[in-house]
């Protein structure tokens, strides 16, 4: 099933900004499924994912606003999750469904937690990649150190060297998976050189941070729709403690844990998509 491109309009406090996103169709009528990915990733995170599900499911994959191909907010305050949950709602008027499956990883994950935590939200089912309603300042600590630097790199082969170090979390990938997330996270620099597809000012929210723990347990606790909760063994974001309540409290999620994976699984091996997979089909 083949892959398209659409770009759309968001408004948010400075005016409109264009999202791209990425669909594939499935079949005539299937559910779909909408896949939100990581703080500096981008919506590419989902191709093997997307192949695997479209027998079932229309798959749509956005780049939110300030990464990948989507435009970049001319004010940094404005990277927030009041403008990611605007857009996300712009996105699924866009695609005119009235029901939806939300996958979403780490950042994707606290947007889809807070869409379902909302009265009279449309998701049905919600996948939890790595993230929870309890966010350790550790991991909090860990991704803004090295968010917001804007390495420049000579070649693809440096930058996917330096995805590879920063991505250690991921576990094993394949060579040619590894090489496909440095394409789709490369950008050319105005000095010609290849630079990271994020807007460095993504990472100016980090600064205004508490060095604490953040709280969105009341959040998880309005959430009322089947959930599944994956999260690597060796992440440093979701605690175990913390994974383990998400089974006891609020939706009661569903809990699966990777060995040998820290944050976050890629969503890229066989293991992970059939666990998505029959998830979502119920």
């Amino acid at each position: 099933m083949s892959m398209s491109s659409r770009r759309l309009s968001c408004l948010g406090p400075h005016g409109f900004h264009r999202m791209t996103y990425y669909e594939w169709a499935g079949p005539a009528g299937a559910p779909t499924v909408l896949c939100v990915h990581g703080l500096t990733r981008n919506g590419r995170d989902f191709d093997d994912l997307a192949q695997a599900l479209t027998p079932h499911f229309r798959v749509v994959c956005p780049d939110v606003a300030g990464r990948g191909k989507s435009d970049w907010l001319i004010h940094a305050e404005d990277y927030n999750y009041p403008l990611y949950l605007a857009d996300m709602v712009a996105l699924i008027a866009r695609l005119d469904v009235e029901e939806l499956l939300w996958v979403g990883t780490s950042m994707g994950g606290l947007i889809g937690m807070l869409l379902a935590a909302s009265s009279g939200n449309p998701i049905k089912r919600l996948v939890m990649n790595d993230v929870g309603p309890l966010l350790a300042k550790e991991g909090i600590q860990r991704i803004g150190d090295y968010v917001g630097k804007d390495p420049s790199f000579p070649s693809l082969e440096a930058l996917e060297a330096h995805i590879r170090g920063t991505s250690a979390g991921f576990g094993a990938l394949t060579d040619a998976q590894w090489r496909a997330m440095a394409t789709h996270m490369a950008r050319r620099g105005p000095d010609g050189t290849l630079r990271l597809a994020y807007d460095p000012k993504i990472a100016d929210v980090f600064r205004t941070l508490p060095n604490e723990d953040i709280d969105l347990w009341a959040q998880w606790d309005a959430i009322t729709c089947p959930t599944l909760v994956l999260r690597g063994a060796e992440s440093d974001l979701l605690r175990p403690a913390d994974a383990k309540a998400m089974t006891e409290r609020g939706p009661r999620a569903t809990l699966i844990e990777y060995p040998g994976i820290g944050h976050a699984p890629p969503l890229r091996s066989e293991d992970q998509i059939s666990a998505v997979r029959n998830f979502l089909l119920g």
